[in-house]
């Protein structure tokens, strides 16, 4: 048999017509993912903001030890949550008339 026989056979073989370039797809796709997340991570400006940082800006921040899913618990057993009323927001093709 010669190499044109062989590559004609293999050729007509649907698992090498689809197999094959799906499979080629996967490892390609896979380094090109890699090369893009590592540019995301590479160039981000992902920075700490500090609670001095935010009282300048004008943001009082709790300590973390105030804040408690217990004490947060308790806020929300307080609220009354049978008497309330459905107050529908205006759309954005609507006149805010009050």
């Amino acid at each position: 048999m010669s190499f044109r026989e062989i590559f004609k056979k293999i050729k007509k073989n649907k698992n090498f017509m689809y197999g094959v370039p799906f499979l080629i797809l996967m490892v390609a796709g896979s380094f090109g993912l890699q090369k893009f997340s590592e540019l995301r991570y590479k160039y981000s400006r992902h920075q700490t903001v500090t609670p001095e940082e935010m009282e300048l800006v004008g943001v009082n921040m709790k300590k973390p030890e105030d804040v408690t899913i217990e004490s947060e618990f308790e806020k929300i057993k307080k609220l009354d949550i049978e008497n309330w009323e459905n107050i529908r927001g205006p759309r954005p093709w609507e006149e805010n008339v009050d």
